[in-house]
């Protein structure tokens, strides 16, 4: 779209969006869940091969879910955070084509972050708000992961147990008069290293002797959420009067 065309599209929204509900010094709890969602273009599958022998680890996706904690600072502008839990999914194959063997289990990689974001917020109606954010996130991971088949098995070990991401979103919310705000977006989630190594493990079992031939690769951890939310109601005036109050009593 040519942006002569654009300006006149936009120009309502942003006039709108100076008539705002009074957003700032109000916090709002929120809880989430964020299905993952399994794109070609951040790199889903990686492999590995040698001599006869092929590994493949596949992310099939997942499940975050967690709280935020919204501050707005102006009736535009809104600081968020929050604690989430992510479950990445993966499909791991091992191959022989000389036995003809192959194999696919799965293994679970668990981790928490603790996201911090700034949020800019455009009326669109009424009672419906497009809002952008961009921020950062530490990640946490507590533990490897190993998983095993018939004749193998993959070993996933963190990088670091603590790692730093890049995160940004963008969607609509529908702010009610009582019963609190619903929303819906998507989130995009990059670490900066990656996520961690998964070591792909074939048993040989014989003649003559038995052997393992392992092939390391690396997974980079990024990944695309749809965000459905819900903001518990906090009525301004109620936070106008707590902080009222509290003036006072100092």
């Amino acid at each position: 779209m040519r942006a002569p065309l654009v300006l006149p599209l936009l120009l309502p929204a942003l006039l709108v969006g100076g008539e705002a509900v009074a957003q700032a010094g109000v916090a709002t709890l929120g809880l989430q869940v964020k299905p993952v969602v399994v794109t070609n273009y951040f790199d889903p599958s990686v492999d590995a091969e040698r001599e006869h022998l092929r590994y493949v680890m596949d992310l099939k996706g997942g499940f975050a879910f967690g709280m935020s904690v919204r501050v707005g600072i102006t009736n535009t502008i809104s600081l968020e955070t929050g604690l989430g839990s992510i479950r990445r999914n993966y499909a791991f194959t091992l191959a022989n084509d000389t036995s003809l063997y192959q194999e696919t289990g799965t293994v679970r990689y668990a981790g928490y972050e603790l996201p911090i974001t700034g949020l800019v917020h455009m009326r669109l109606g009424e009672r419906t708000w497009m809002n952008t954010a961009l921020g950062a996130s530490l990640d946490f991971y507590p533990s490897d992961v190993e998983a095993v088949v018939k004749e193998g098995s993959v070993y996933i070990f963190r990088r670091n147990w603590a790692q730093a991401s890049v995160l940004g979103n963008i969607g609509v919310e529908y702010r009610t008069p009582k019963s609190g705000t619903f929303y819906v977006g998507a989130t995009y989630h990059r670490p900066f290293n990656d996520l961690a190594l998964a070591d792909l493990t074939w048993n040989y079992f014989g003649p003559p002797a038995a052997r393992t031939f392992t092939e390391r690769v690396s997974l980079n951890g990024s990944y695309l959420t749809v965000d459905l939310r819900y903001y518990f109601h906090e009525d301004p005036d109620k936070a106008r009067l707590r902080k009222q109050r509290s003036k006072r009593g100092s």
